[in-house]
């Protein structure tokens, strides 16, 4: 399948999930208000993709934990007490749609329903003819991944990061891309890869994966906001950091690296040679080399 296709078929599935949560109610609706933004579904593509280069098994709740995660971070990040935005994808944020109680619940309810994932992508594991085995010792992997990655070591502290950084240093915003962007993309890979039956040992080589294609993700949309940001609002941007040349330049390299770990992982599929040539073009745009419509990816 093509990108548009997985997405496709994600987006059916995700009707199902959301019908699924629990009783329909306001905060039913909050959880599927944040879900159904039009996001990019990047991340959970990412679990199904990886899965399928590597065999059949099937991933869907594991890629349903990764959606809710990310929903969840843009929950919070959005509040008045975070970045304070009015609108997320061209609607209003979840605080501004149903109330900033309903939005701190609704975030809750979407980190225990990535859990939940884990939970029942380990239950089809056990049932596998083949991986039955070790579909205990995956699911662990997958809980430390997700455990790690959205905490002090990950998405948590980057956001406190983001909000109160020590300095504007290059050191200071590579970790923060690296904590607030990376991560999911690591629990993505890694989940995709465990649950799809992949070789426990390569853990540390699927988190490489994960770091250049996140660094690259976020220097393109780094890029996009030194073209339409105003200044006062690039404190942690790394295209604002080393000037837009050296950005494009560290893009390029962390592309690259990112198609070369690809290749020694046996991940270098059309779907994923698809995503690498977005994200090029992707950057061509906020470098101001060309046209692309962004939306897309």
């Amino acid at each position: 399948m093509n990108l548009e296709e997985y997405k496709l078929f994600f987006e059916k599935e995700l009707d199902n999930f959301i019908e699924q949560m629990g009783e329909k109610g306001p905060l039913r609706d909050a959880c599927g208000y944040a879900l159904k933004s039009q996001g990019k579904r990047l991340r959970p593509l990412v679990v199904l993709m990886t899965a399928d280069a590597i065999g059949s098994c099937n991933t869907m709740p594991a890629a349903m934990s990764v959606e809710c995660f990310h929903a969840a971070s843009l929950i919070a990040d959005d509040l008045p007490s975070m970045d304070n935005d009015a609108f997320r994808r061209g609607r209003p944020s979840l605080h501004k749609a149903f109330g900033e109680g309903a939005a701190i619940l609704a975030s809750y309810t979407l980190i225990a329903a990535g859990y939940g994932g884990i939970y029942q992508n380990a239950k089809i594991m056990q049932q596998h003819p083949v991986f039955h085995a070790t579909a205990n010792q995956r699911a662990i992997a997958c809980l430390e991944s997700a455990t790690r990655c959205a905490g002090m070591r990950g998405a948590t502290q980057g956001q406190f990061l983001d909000l109160f950084p020590p300095d504007s240093s290059l050191e200071t915003i590579l970790d923060i891309m690296y904590k607030k962007t990376v991560t999911l993309f690591e629990i993505s890979f890694l989940f995709g890869w465990f649950f799809g039956g992949g070789d426990l040992e390569k853990a540390s080589s699927l988190q490489l994966c994960a770091y250049h294609l996140g660094m690259a993700f976020q220097i393109a949309d780094d890029l996009e906001d030194l073209n339409q940001d105003a200044p006062k609002e690039l404190a942690i941007n790394i295209a604002a950091a080393l000037g837009k040349e050296k950005a494009i330049s560290l893009f390029e390299k962390e592309i690259a690296l990112f198609e070369q770990t690809l290749k020694e992982l046996r991940l270098w599929t059309e779907s994923f040679q698809e995503l690498c040539e977005r994200l090029r073009r992707r950057q061509s745009l906020f470098a101001g080399e060309g046209f692309f419509n962004s939306s897309s990816l």
